[in-house]
């Protein structure tokens, strides 16, 4: 491992968490394709497993935040499990629903509870700020680190969804997500010493993360990078059907979040200097930029190149973005101004999913890479048209008080020290 990654796992417990968070994060990758998967296999019907993989993202979107918003209130053991458990619950009753062949009504109702899942980079990304707040150089790799995490998620997620459900049955997908969600969320909630303290509000009217201003920026942004990840998932695994390999749609995702992997561990290495608005900018227009070649892919390897090129511009991109967030929202609310942009790509990916599987229905797979080529382009709108937002001085990261004096990590009533 390359020195400036192996430096953050010096603090005691990073490691630790660092595997129980990749563990919980699989379902990320998992939950959505696996129900696109599993529900094509058994009624054929791209427009109905588009239309859950949207109300699986947009209840993600609406609960997320809110969840987030208690556990810098209350901490991640107190608030993680018991959502943990009503999503497990639920995407129980989904696997029972549609192996009972229920009503359409019933799917919609279990995922959407599904939904409540907590955000697992969130919480991890929180104890990387929690141990290095101050040190931005170790904390960059930090964040790199862990935009490898989500890619490694989603190069073996989609790769053990989809060949779990096309091979051993079609509700084996989500299934397994369900199990790395349990281990990943109660193994990280467990390790108290690296959990952020938490932040009770002391009375009054609580406000949210997202009256910041550079923050409505880049939920606002990600709402469109959502779409193309959505829509791109449900196209490519139609496209691979067309063709005749349904199975390999999962190894053609990889590629795609192989390429955004690579890239974010050359990142992480980088010593950057100047402006990260304009940085974030730039990944926003490369990223877009990189969709248009998808629309000339006539065959899966060609997509696979094309796919590989266009995830080169991702994680850089979230890098920068978590920065840019760490930046621009109080301390006291940052596990909730992180999940924002998750909800922001949640939103994307339930309106990209959405639209891609209708065209497919109606035009065929090639048509819709229409869908994340548009997506893009409205990305690079609200970049544009944002970017002083994000280039104004931050407001006071504090919160409404001088915490940050009292607010080390592992400040717990059980009695446990600070790592850093």
């Amino acid at each position: 491992m390359p020195s400036p990654y192996r430096a953050i796992f010096e603090a005691p417990g990073s490691t630790l968490f660092s595997v129980a968070g990749l563990l919980g994060r699989m379902p990320l990758s998992m939950m959505g394709i696996g129900i696109v998967t599993m529900i094509s296999q058994v009624t054929g019907r791209y427009g109905l497993a588009g239309a859950l993989s949207a109300t699986l993202a947009a209840s993600a979107a609406v609960l997320g935040p809110l969840v987030s918003r208690l556990v810098d209130q209350y901490g991640q053991r107190k608030v993680l499990r018991p959502f943990t458990l009503v999503s497990l619950a639920a995407a129980a009753g989904l696997l029972l629903c549609v192996q009972q062949d229920a009503p359409d009504w019933t799917f919609f109702v279990f995922t959407a509870l599904v939904g409540c899942v907590p955000s697992v980079g969130a919480m991890t990304r929180s104890r990387w700020a929690a141990i290095y707040r101050g040190d931005g150089r170790r904390l960059h790799t930090a964040y790199s680190w862990e935009s490898i995490v989500d890619e490694v998620c989603f190069v073996f997620g989609p790769i053990l969804s989809i060949g779990l459900s096309t091979t051993w049955f079609p509700e084996a997908g989500p299934l397994f997500a369900g199990v790395f969600l349990a281990i990943g969320v109660f193994w990280l909630t467990s390790q108290r010493a690296t959990e952020p303290a938490p932040h009770p509000r002391d009375g009054g009217r609580s406000t949210s993360a997202l009256r910041s201003p550079g923050l409505q920026v880049l939920a606002l942004a990600f709402v469109a990078t959502g779409a193309i990840f959505g829509s791109i998932d449900v196209v490519t695994v139609a496209f691979a059907e067309e063709q005749g390999k349904k199975a390999a749609a999962s190894l053609v995702l990889a590629v795609y979040a192989l390429g955004s992997g690579l890239a974010g561990a050359v990142f992480g290495l980088l010593h950057l200097k100047g402006e990260a608005s304009r940085r974030w900018l730039l990944g926003i227009c490369a990223m877009a930029v990189s969709m248009i070649p998808l629309l000339l892919a006539g065959n899966l390897p060609l997509l696979a190149v094309a796919l590989f090129v266009a995830g080169l511009s991702i994680a850089p991109t979230m890098v920068t973005t978590m920065a840019l967030v760490e930046a621009h929202v109080p301390r006291t609310k940052l596990t909730e101004g992180m999940t924002w942009t998750g909800t922001g790509l949640a939103v994307g990916v339930a309106l990209g999913s959405s639209a891609a599987g209708m065209v497919v229905d109606a035009s065929g797979a090639e048509a819709g890479y229409v869908v994340p080529v548009v997506s893009g382009a409205v990305a690079v709108a609200v970049g544009l048209l944002g970017h002083r937002r994000l280039r104004r001085p931050a407001p006071n990261r504090e919160g409404q008080r001088e915490r940050d004096d009292n607010s080390g990590v592992g400040q717990h009533q059980d009695g446990e020290q600070p790592v850093a």
